[in-house]
């Protein structure tokens, strides 16, 4: 039987795949662009070719390729995907090798690798929410994440937390993300203080007045659509990864003070960082991957360096 399996996470810009061993242990770990540009069918070829590659790089053949990719996903096919244009790709047409293959949504694949080897492990119920170019959130429901009915679930991001307010990349007024994303957080104050090219870490460490404002509101987005959550879900623990979580207290602090105000009438669920940081959704694959093999059973006893994020066996 083969001793590793091919994780991949594909994101908008990058790649990042590795072999991942019965142990856990990473064996190989390489990134590559995604040729976004270039259309769908590029971007599945781009795929296929890195999954060979990394196939190739091993001692034998995988017993299985986990993906992590952007969109509407099940496990057996990437149904659509606005950012690399994607629709309705068999798991099948992902790789040339003849092994099994099976599919995940990006952030709910993260959110499966912070249940069971990061920041969630041994909780039943929690909210992992990435913060970077977008926000997207994975609802872990009795151990594993939610898809909903038709796998929309998690789209947090999209939340109107201010009914006026601007207009959304998606169409509808003053949801999350166009406030507290880091892209929305750099954009925003570039367009207000009209200078371009302002990254949201500069925002957040800027004594200007309009950044100050600019970050208030993107604290205040957060801690409103962290209330709705929790009054719904009531999750042990929210989990918050991503670029932006690498604020640290500049962001856990203020969220944290807004969000234990607005649940006047019960206890607001702990914040706390990620342990994977960019590392999940490859370790998430690649559990997924050797779900593909058949073998679940693997991976709530493989060990985490949270210090430097890459499994260790």
């Amino acid at each position: 039987m083969s001793s590793f399996v091919v994780a991949l996470d594909v994101g908008g810009t990058s790649m990042k795949g590795g072999l991942v061993g019965e142990s856990g242990a990473v064996l190989l770990s390489e990134r590559r662009p995604t040729p976004h540009a270039e259309g769908p069918e590029a971007v599945v070829t781009a795929i296929s070719d890195f999954i060979d590659h990394l196939a190739a790089a091993g001692d034998g053949t995988p017993a299985g390729v986990g993906l992590a990719v952007p969109g509407l996903v099940t496990e057996d096919s990437a149904v659509y995907a606005t950012n690399l244009g994607w629709r309705d790709v068999p798991a099948a047409a992902f790789t040339s090798l003849d092994i099994p293959v099976l599919l995940g949504h990006d952030v709910r694949t993260g959110g499966l690798a912070e249940s069971v080897l990061g920041a969630g492990r041994g909780l039943d119920d929690f909210l992992f929410l990435p913060i970077g170019t977008g926000i997207a959130g994975a609802s872990i429901i009795r151990g594993e994440p939610y898809g909903g009915s038709s796998g929309w679930a998690g789209e947090i991001g999209h939340t109107p937390v201010f009914p006026d307010g601007e207009q959304c990349a998606c169409g509808q007024l003053g949801c999350l993300e166009t406030y507290a994303s880091a892209a929305s957080v750099g954009r925003r104050y570039s367009q207000r203080a009209g200078v371009e090219g302002v990254k949201a870490e500069q925002v957040v460490s800027s004594d200007d007045p309009i950044a100050i404002e600019i970050w208030d509101e993107a604290v205040e987005a957060l801690s409103l659509a962290l209330a709705t959550y929790t009054l719904l879900l009531d999750p042990s623990v929210i989990v918050l990864g991503g670029g932006l979580a690498q604020a640290g207290p500049a962001l856990f602090d203020p969220v944290r003070t807004r969000l234990v105000k607005r649940l006047a009438f019960r206890d607001a669920p702990p914040l706390v960082p990620a342990a994977l940081g960019v590392d999940a959704g490859m370790f998430g694959a690649a559990l997924l991957g050797w779900r593909a093999a058949g073998r679940p059973e693997l991976g709530p006893g493989w060990a985490v360096d949270v210090r430097s994020g890459p499994l260790v066996s």
